[in-house]
């Protein structure tokens, strides 16, 4: 059976099942007037959050999270950047990638994925608008006309699925109403960057029917020169267009139906590689670093293309006792990167490259998700949801060198399909106790479609499945009116997973079997001196059975996946806010996070140039490190951020506002083994808005500044030819303008 029939047969069985439980309207939430109010008077916002599948207050929730308000996303994205400038912008959060604007790896509480490959699994869920964004190409979808932006951390398996171990990411864009609304933010700044972000709604019918569309253009200039063609401004650049429709009718007041479309097309630059720009023996940038200069000698212009099309459909239906939801939706994903995977060429170097690399993977895939929900009316002493969920998706990946290996394309497939619930009972007046149960059964096929002489013998055809049961429980305590405790126990799961990417170089695909997660979590959530302080802290302790780590590189240049035999991560975080004066608001965040592999026969592959610190051991002819007693690769020990807004009156319409906001990034090793030079400290980025801004929010004009300092921080690395590295985005000036109405 098709995805397309098998969408089409689940839709109708499942929700005309349900909605035969539906029959009276509910009451919206209106969470704006809070909001509203509080800010009259001086107080901190009121922060709703969905990490229950319903709205709700952050501080009412047994679970630790941190959001993102639309203001923020924008200042964030202002020079142009993508999903990566998320990194650090919350406690717990870090996200990096070495495709450019394409296949971020997201990572929370350590957990994350350093596996390049597009097929790649990650144990952080990406959630755009209910739609579970898996293929990391459709995690790198542009964020625009978002209304928040939402980080759920630590295990989310009972009601968001089994790739959630570590937490989720989850995006809600803004949606139409029943008044006419539009807003834009427009920048500009160095290298000629450009961002657009803009959306309109238009009631079409008052209160049948309205329409909101929305849309984003990012564009830079080259800017960086080719050192090895004699060629200036060759590289860096990017053009970046996406879109989004909404149609939302309500025929009644029972009724909601929403459905959506979505597009992405990206033309820019991949990632920049930079050889041998570290140590030898240090971390530190040397003198084969330019910002401005790369050699390559091949790489073909190291272009990324790529295009995303999402489609959805929502249907909500309010009845006496509960709410009927089905949403159902289809994603497509292609396009490419090519990269000069050395980061130089063999006769300027910079340093010595023993061997040319340029290589391309690029993907064709298909995405289809169907989820059902009823869902208790809020305000009664028990809670409850039950519902059913269904995944599919369907690949190709492709694997092009030049010119060698030739070319090999393998197919990806995963079905899986869960049924899930949950109950919150308000125990007395001050104590609410939640539990939620998740059964998962997922399968996944790998085949190779297009061999080669390297390729190996045939579709060496494999299939891994599992089933499991995902579950948590929490309970929630008033302490007094203006400070809670919580306590929360969670058990999660990474589905099984096959990497293909090596059959092109002649190795066998690797399989890594489920990892098993048990959460243990306490915190405190705590408004106080007049809702005018908000502290709301968590500390933690996790394990897990069989973690799934991806060896990548290595003087082999293999990308294998492995099962550690545990592993373990302890850590805090805390979420602040003070309402200094009405003008003049501070946030500050900070997360410890200390992970450890605990495995003491795992040996990886270890760099071709650089110092490694770990034990040696040689198994077949190779040297091997040993792992055992490091942290997870890509796992920052500390970070931290910090914001903070002043404000003074001009006339009786507007101010002139002062914005700096800053992220910090510990210590944080690249790859499973430890090295003198794959690993970053002590990094830190900030940035400055300097405007006018009207009182009653409809315009702002503002000049800005992107990584003020022009830190030049080191992001990840390449290890099996060369001390290869990438580093962040250069400092940008610019000046933006924002309208609402």
């Amino acid at each position: 059976m098709t995805i397309r029939s098998t969408a089409a047969h689940l839709l109708g069985t499942s929700t005309l099942a349900l909605a035969a439980l539906a029959a009276q309207p509910a009451v919206a939430q209106e969470a704006d007037a809070p909001a509203d109010a509080a800010a009259s008077q001086g107080q901190l916002n009121t922060i709703i959050v969905t990490a229950n599948r319903r709205e709700e207050n952050l501080q009412d929730v047994a679970v630790s999270a941190a959001t993102l308000d639309s203001s923020m996303v924008k200042t964030i994205f202002d020079a142009g950047a993508e999903v990566t400038a998320l990194a650090a912008r919350v406690p717990g959060l870090f996200v990096e990638s070495s495709n450019g604007r394409a296949a971020p790896r997201f990572y929370i509480r350590g957990l994350g994925n350093t596996d390049f490959d597009l097929a790649a699994s990650q144990p952080v869920s990406v959630v755009m608008d209910d739609i579970v964004m898996e293929n990391v190409t459709l995690k790198s979808f542009p964020i625009f006309d978002v209304e928040r932006i939402e980080v759920l951390r630590g295990p989310q398996g009972s009601l968001f699925g089994r790739n959630t171990p570590a937490g989720i990411v989850k995006i809600d864009t803004a949606k139409p109403g029943d008044q006419f609304a539009a807003q834009l933010s427009a920048s500009y700044g160095s290298f000629n960057s450009i961002s657009l972000d803009g959306g309109v709604t238009v009631p079409l019918a008052p209160g049948v029917a309205s329409l909101r569309v929305s849309g984003l253009y990012q564009h830079r200039d080259d800017w960086v020169d080719n050192g090895f063609t004699g060629q200036d401004d060759v590289l860096g650049g990017y053009d970046e267009l996406a879109g989004r429709a909404q149609l939302l009718i309500t025929p009644d007041s029972r009724l909601s139906l929403l459905g959506s479309v979505a597009f992405r097309d990206l033309d820019g630059t991949s990632t920049l590689f930079r050889a041998n720009i570290l140590g030898p023996g240090n971390n530190d940038l040397n003198a084969n670093y330019d910002r401005d200069t790369v050699f390559y000698d091949a790489g073909g212009g190291n272009v990324a293309k790529y295009n995303a099309f999402v489609g959805s459909f929502k249907l909500d239906y309010d009845a006496d006792f509960a709410t009927l939801t089905s949403i159902t939706a289809w994603a497509n994903s292609e396009g490419s990167s090519r990269g000069d995977i050395d980061g130089g060429n063999m006769v300027t170097g910079p340093g010595f490259i023993p061997f040319p690399s340029d290589t391309q993977d690029s993907i064709d895939l298909e995405q289809f998700t169907h989820e059902v929900r009823l869902a208790s009316n809020p305000g009664g002493v028990f809670d409850w949801q039950v519902g059913m969920f269904v995944f599919q998706s369907d690949f190709d990946v492709t694997t092009v060198g030049f010119n060698f290996p030739p070319p090999v394309t393998v197919r990806h497939t995963n079905d899986s399909w869960a049924t899930f619930g949950q109950v919150s009972v308000q125990a007395s007046d001050v104590l609410k106790l939640t539990g939620g149960l998740r059964y998962t059964d997922d399968k996944k096929q790998f085949a190779v479609t297009q061999t080669s002489f390297m390729s190996g013998p045939g579709a060496q055809y494999r299939i891994v499945t599992d089933d499991r049961l995902s579950w948590d429980l929490s309970a929630f305590l008033d302490v007094s009116d203006d400070a809670s405790v919580y306590a929360r126990l969670a058990n999660g799961f990474r589905a099984p997973t096959i990497q293909g990417r090596d059959v092109a170089f002649g190795s066998p695909p690797s399989i890594a079997t489920s990892e098993k997660i048990m959460s243990y979590e306490a915190g405190f959530k705590s408004e106080l001196a007049g809702r005018r302080v908000r502290l709301n802290g968590a500390v933690y302790y996790y394990t897990i059975e069989d973690p799934q780590f991806t060896a990548v590189g290595g003087a082999n240049n293999l990308v294998q996946l492995v099962n550690a035999n545990k592993g373990r991560g302890v850590g805090f975080e805390l979420d602040s806010a003070f309402q200094v004066t009405p003008d003049f608001l501070l946030t500050a965040g900070l997360s410890w996070n200390n992970t450890k592999i605990q495995d003491e026969n795992l040996a990886v592959g270890i760099c071709a140039q650089c110092t490694v610190t770990d034990p040696i051991v040689t198994l077949s002819g190779t040297d091997r490190a040993l792992v055992d007693g490091n942290p997870f690769p890509n796992a920052p020990e500390w970070i931290a951020d910090v914001t903070a807004r002043y404000a003074f009156p001009v006339g009786n319409a507007g101010e002139v506002f002062f914005f700096t906001d800053w992220a910090y990034q510990g210590k944080t090793n690249f790859f499973l083994y430890e090295s003198e030079e794959f690993n970053a400290n002590n990094q830190i980025e900030g940035g400055l808005r300097v405007g006018y801004a009207r009182n009653d929010g409809t315009f702002e004009v503002a000049a800005f500044v992107r990584n003020i300092t022009d830190a030049d921080n080191v992001k990840g690395g390449i290890d099996f030819n060369n001390n290869t590295a990438f580093v962040n985005d250069p400092r940008v000036f610019g000046i933006s303008a924002r309208v609402n109405y």
